[in-house]
């Protein structure tokens, strides 16, 4: 049982920990989930693989979620185990046959997507097809400036292939979905309306009947350095876009939330081993839980813990060296902390949510795991300073 403790330096405090501490605060992941489940138009799904923890997915269930886009085989076991009643989607655009069949046949899994002829095809004949089955064809969508990934680089279907995709679900018998991402942290609105106008598009080429519209995921959540829009100048574009497009008046209006429901649900206690003037080396790093400082150079809060002496008044930014032996171990953004940090100070970094625990690999033997439940509120959000945008 994962412990509960007041704040995040009771939990330091009491377990003086040597090792990296994941720090979960379900009231944030609750609040996210319920203003997400009441702003957007339609139904939310989330996506596992952002943070598949499961005091996580308690946290967002209890809020109401009840649909989760999953990309394998252990995320839909996850789900379906700990929550027979939720509604599941296999949104990877790739999967094998025997994921296939087993994902429909063992785990009751009857929504897939698809991106290309052949993919469509092993579905259709692993599963049988009908009217039991949704296909939702991903539409590959423009590179958006910002993003931290252009995922439509690896993935998404052009508009001709859609509507020949579209026609043969349709001829199968299948109900009919389309999808598409924006791309990570979007910061443009105005992306998800550019990528309904493929929709529409494709939808008056291939003359269907269109069952569920997923516009992906995309949603921000605000970091430091950062100039974000809130949730309803996405829903206006997205219903701004809608307007142009003719849909079933039983079509479902559907969306993926994944980082905009939990980056700010959680911050991680970490130690320094070590100072060599304004470089610290400490018990995490781009292997671990950092990874994204690197791939997406995500900046973020932190603040120092010490109990027995002050902290200097003065700031400084310190280059950050992971703990594994790899020279590439080193975070591409600095932290902002005391002048005077000393080896055994531990360190809060903020708004850890999202890609962190996810990415965690078990290179050179670290990989961090233990995890405590927090009451307080982040510090990020007490103190605006600390997301001030370039801006």
């Amino acid at each position: 049982m994962v412990k509960i403790f007041k704040t995040v330096d009771a939990a330091v405090q009491a377990l003086t920990p040597s090792y990296p501490v994941y720090c979960f605060r379900p009231h944030v992941f609750h609040n996210l989930a319920t203003s997400f489940l009441q702003e957007f138009p339609g139904r939310v799904l989330y996506a596992v693989k952002c943070n598949p923890h499961l005091e996580v997915l308690k946290a967002l269930y209890n809020a109401g979620i009840r649909h989760f886009d999953t990309a394998s085989l252990p995320e839909i076991a996850l789900i379906r185990e700990n929550f027979p009643d939720a509604a599941i989607y296999f949104m990877h655009p790739v999967k094998g046959r025997a994921v296939i069949k087993t994902a429909y046949h063992v785990y009751n899994v009857d929504n897939f997507v698809v991106d290309y002829q052949n993919e469509l095809d092993k579905i259709i004949e692993e599963t049988g097809g009908g009217s039991g089955l949704t296909i939702f064809v991903r539409l590959k969508t423009p590179p958006v400036e910002g993003t931290f990934y252009h995922l439509a680089d690896k993935f998404g279907a052009s508009v001709a292939e859609a509507v020949q995709m579209l026609q043969q679900a349709q001829s199968m018998g299948c109900q009919l979905g389309l999808a598409f991402h924006v791309g990570s942290q979007c910061l443009h609105p105005e992306a998800y309306l550019q990528a309904l106008k493929i929709v529409a598009e494709t939808l008056k080429q291939a003359k269907v009947n269109l069952h569920f519209l997923d516009v992906g995921g995309g949603f921000p959540s605000q970091y430091m350095g950062q100039k974000i829009a809130g949730l309803p100048e996405y829903v206006k574009s997205i219903e701004t876009g809608l307007q142009t497009i003719s849909l079933r008046r039983d079509c479902v209006l559907m969306c993926e939330p994944g980082r905009a429901l939990v980056a700010e649900g959680m911050s991680m206690v970490v130690q320094v081993l070590l100072r060599k003037g304004n470089q610290l080396y400490i018990n995490d790093g781009i292997y671990g839980s950092l990874s994204e400082t690197v791939t997406a150079k995500l900046k973020l809060p932190t603040r120092l813990i010490r109990f027995k002496k002050p902290v200097s008044a003065d700031i400084i930014s310190y280059t950050i060296n992971g703990c594994s032996c790899d020279s590439l171990d080193v975070l591409s953004t600095t932290f902002d902390l005391p002048a005077d940090v000393v080896e055994g100070d531990w360190i809060e970094i903020d708004r850890i949510g999202a890609y962190s625990n996810a990415l965690a690999s078990h290179f050179n033997g670290f990989y961090p795991e233990a995890a405590v439940i927090v009451e307080d509120e982040p510090f990020s959000s007490l103190h605006p300073r600390f997301l001030k945008s370039n801006d």
